[in-house]
C-alpha cells in the first residue's frame, strides 16, 4: 500500500521545499493543495479518512506547511476537528518550517550547555521561527525575551505564545543593531532568526561580552544574521562563546522533518506540533 501525504498549504503554491522532504523522508507520493483554510478543507480531511480501512489508515498523513504560521495552527486545528474515533489520520504542523527549525536550532544549543536559569534572547523573534524557538528555549528553564524592531509586536508575540503553550516571555525593542547590542549585553544565550540577508549584530557587539555563552544563527542568506560568524559554524568555539551557524544545525533540522514524516505513517494517531516535534529532536541531538 503506497504511503500517501497530502500536503496542505495555507499559501497559493505549497512549498517545494516540504514536497522534496516529505519524499525524502518516505512518503511514496505527494499531493498538494494550496489555499486552504479552515472554512474550505473539509472535503479534503474527509478524503483522507474515509478511504481506507483501519488498517491501513496509518499509509494516509497530513501536512500543514505555509507561510504563515497562525494561519496554519488554525488550519492545523481545522483539520483534526474533523477526525472522530476510527476515522483520523496523522497530521503535522511546520509552517515555514518553524518548528523543525526552532526545534534544531533550540536541540543543538541544548546539546552545547546548559539552558536553565540563563537569560536568553531571541532577535528578530516575532517571525514563526522566533516565536517557537522562544517557547522551546523557556520551556527549557531559560528566560527569553523577544527582540523586535517593533516592542508592540514583540509585545503580540509574547501574548500569543502564553496563550498557546502558557510560557512567560518578555517582549523588548531594538531598532539596529548597536540597540541590539545593548539588548544582549546581559545574555548567556542568543539566537537570531531574522530575515535572510539582514545582519543583526556586528561582530563588536558580541565578541568580548562576557556574559555570552552560546549563539546561534537561523540566516544562512549573506550577510548573515550575526556578524564575525560563518554560517558552517557547528558548535564551534569563537571568542570563547558556542557558536552554530544556519548550515552548522541545518542539516539537523533536515534529519528532524524527514523523521517527522517517517513518523507520521507509524501510526494513524500522530499529531506533530512543536512540543512533540521538540520532544524528538532532543533524542535525536
Amino acid at each position: 500500500m503506497k504511503k500517501l501525504l497530502f500536503q496542505f498549504d495555507t499559501d497559493t503554491h505549497p512549498s517545494v521545499f516540504d514536497t522534496v522532504v516529505a519524499y525524502d523522508g518516505g512518503a511514496d507520493h505527494v499531493i498538494g493543495h494550496g489555499n486552504l483554510t479552515p472554512e474550505n478543507v473539509r472535503a479534503l480531511v474527509e478524503g483522507t479518512i474515509f478511504t481506507r480501512p483501519p488498517k491501513d489508515k496509518k499509509n494516509t498523513a497530513i501536512f500543514v506547511g505555509g507561510s504563515d504560521m497562525a494561519a496554519g495552527q488554525a488550519l492545523f486545528n481545522a483539520v483534526q476537528s474533523y477526525f472522530f474515533p476510527g476515522f483520523q489520520v496523522s497530521v503535522m504542523l511546520d509552517s515555514n518550517g518553524s518548528n523543525t527549525t526552532a526545534a534544531a536550532a533550540v536541540a543543538k544549543l541544548a546539546s552545547s550547555g546548559a539552558l536553565a536559569g540563563k537569560q536568553a534572547v531571541v532577535l528578530a523573534g516575532t517571525g514563526p521561527v522566533g516565536q517557537r524557538a522562544a517557547v522551546m528555549l523557556a520551556e527549557e528553564g531559560a528566560h527569553v525575551t523577544i527582540v523586535s524592531r517593533s516592542l508592540t509586536n514583540s509585545e503580540k508575540a509574547c501574548l500569543a505564545m502564553k496563550e498557546r503553550f502558557n510560557v512567560d516571555l518578555s517582549a523588548a525593542e531594538a531598532s539596529d543593531s548597536d540597540a541590539r547590542g545593548d539588548a544582549i549585553k546581559n545574555a548567556n544565550i542568543v539566537l537570531a532568526t531574522g530575515a535572510a540577508g539582514i545582519e543583526l549584530l556586528k561582530p563588536e557587539h558580541w565578541q568580548n561580552n562576557p556574559n555570552l555563552e552560546m549563539l546561534a544563527d537561523a540566516n544562512a542568506t549573506p550577510p548573515i544574521g550575526i556578524g564575525g560568524t560563518d554560517m558552517m559554524d557547528k558548535g564551534i568555539d569563537r571568542h570563547g562563546k558556542i557558536i552554530w551557524g544556519a548550515i552548522g544545525f541545518g542539516a539537523f533540522k533536515l534529519a528532524l522533518h524527514r523523521a517527522c514524516i517517517a513518523r507520521l505513517f507509524e501510526d494513524n494517531k500522530q499529531a506533530l506540533d512543536a512540543e512533540l516535534i521538540f520532544k524528538l529532536a532532543k533524542e535525536m541531538a
